[in-house]
């Protein structure tokens, strides 16, 4: 079971979404560039399937921000993006109204 300390070990924030690529090596994943109110940060993701580039630009999302640096396919990611699935499919995390980027998600 994790505790409220664990949680606490996680950064998560909201970001937003300023660019969306097909990832070149992978048909399921995007590399987008995502401002998180202090800097733009490259993040593969796996929701291609899901969403069209032009739904996700623009679009405020829940980063994991605190994450190690990982190559994915050839790529690296600075982060994750938080989203939910089930048999109807994948939806990302958002917020319902219009928080400053970077915000602390507690």
């Amino acid at each position: 079971m994790a505790t409220i300390e664990d949680f606490k070990k996680l950064e998560l924030i909201v970001a937003q979404v300023k660019e969306v690529k097909e990832h070149p090596n992978a048909d399921r994943l995007y590399v987008l560039k995502v401002d998180t109110g202090k800097e733009e940060r490259q993040v593969v993701a796996g929701i291609r399937k899901a969403y069209a580039p032009e739904q996700l630009v623009g679009r405020r999302v829940v980063l994991v921000a605190n994450m190690e640096p990982m190559v994915i396919r050839g790529e690296t990611s600075n982060g994750m993006l938080l989203a939910a699935s089930d048999a109807n499919g994948m939806a990302l995390l958002m917020p319902d109204k219009d928080v400053a980027l970077g915000t602390m998600v507690k």
